[in-house]
């Protein structure tokens, strides 16, 4: 493991996996001071060749040789989802902290196997929630933690987008419970359902229905999830991609004391009992490319031990539980219970 001492120029990515969302990362690396994108490593070897080309870095042939690269902290994990563990496994017993994409596994027990070996190793682990980078996220979840809307009731998330079925069918992995693990809920969705939990607490059981309704895809397309959190509120998760025109998500947290919507980014209600409410002027935020190029500057000094990274694996772990919950209450039509375990982690209840 490389630590960053004043003296040192950069901290040094890698990146594994050239598709989409790589070039966010490579963006991100580039306008964030003191980061370097060093090597890029694709299965698809043409693909790393003409990543490069744009965004300038050496080309390794395997990810064995991105790995053994001494002059690489962090690698960026871009792959499909299905990959994510074994990935980020390799790379912490290389010694390399790690930075991977959403769903940070498809699997609990991987999660699980990832947190502890980054930790034996150690090494960082952060996963990308961009949304809760927004300047308007961090101002929800302050005035929610304060109490300012006194004690919560209903609480509710939208997530309602198109993706035609020529989406799924561009890439083989796409719509598989082996590389996706999911569909709406837990690939377009996961950030809605991470964003719900973490402003307004764990949830603490839930009764959900998924299906493919209209898309010719192993997974879902549409998902409702009633839920009952810890805190004794109640809430909604609706999630689909069948949404003609649809217009992307929503959260609704209501109290005994104020309501408060989130639209996208943006705060569009917040209404506080005798409060004549005046919301900050926030700097403009683009979860793409804003939150990745945050996430990447969040990293750097998280290597440079100047803070903790604010998405840690821990961090990540609850929203994907949701999910797989609401996947085995569809599946097997019952109420799915999380409960605390004693080391305070949120485990399901088989």
């Amino acid at each position: 493991m490389s630590d960053c001492h004043p003296e040192l120029r950069s901290v040094k990515f890698g990146i594994v996996g050239c598709g989409i969302i790589a070039s966010v990362h490579a963006k991100g690396i580039q306008n964030t001071e003191k980061a370097e994108l060093v090597a890029v490593y694709d299965h698809a070897h043409d693909n790393a060749v003409q990543f490069a080309e744009t965004y300038p870095a050496d080309v390794c042939d395997s990810y064995e040789e991105l790995l053994s690269r001494s002059d690489i902290d962090v690698i960026c994990i871009c792959t499909p989802s299905g990959l994510h563990a074994e990935q980020t496994i390799l790379a912490a017993n290389a010694g390399k902290h790690i930075l991977v994409e959403k769903p940070m596994a498809i699997k609990l027990e991987d999660i699980d196997r990832m947190i502890q070996v980054c930790q034996e190793n150690n090494v960082i682990l952060s996963t990308v929630f961009p949304r809760r980078m927004s300047p308007q996220a961090q101002f929800a979840r302050q005035l929610i933690h304060e109490g300012r809307l006194g004690k919560l009731s209903l609480c509710s998330a939208y997530v309602k987008i198109y993706r035609d079925q020529a989406y799924y069918d561009s890439a083989g992995w796409r719509g598989t419970w082996d590389m996706d693990g999911g569909g709406a809920m837990m690939n377009q969705g996961i950030h809605t359902v991470d964003m719900l939990q973490w402003l307004t607490g764990p949830v603490s059981s839930l009764n959900a229905r998924a299906k493919a309704v209209l898309r010719e895809i192993e997974v879902e397309d549409t998902v409702i999830v009633m839920l009952q959190y810890e805190n004794g509120a109640m809430g909604m998760i609706e999630i689909t991609t069948t949404a003609y025109n649809g217009k992307g998500q929503r959260l609704e947290i209501h109290g005994e004391k104020g309501t408060l919507v989130i639209e996208e980014d943006n705060i569009v209600t917040l209404d506080i009992e005798g409060e004549n409410v005046e919301l900050p002027e926030f700097e403009p935020f683009r979860v793409v490319p804003d939150g990745h190029r945050m996430q990447i500057e969040d990293m750097v000094k998280a290597v440079c031990g100047e803070k903790k990274p604010m998405v840690t694996g821990e961090d990540a772990r609850h929203s994907l539980e949701i999910i797989l919950g609401a996947y085995q209450s569809s599946d097997h039509h019952q109420e799915m219970v999380l409960m605390k375990s004693t080391d305070e982690q949120i485990v399901l209840n088989d």
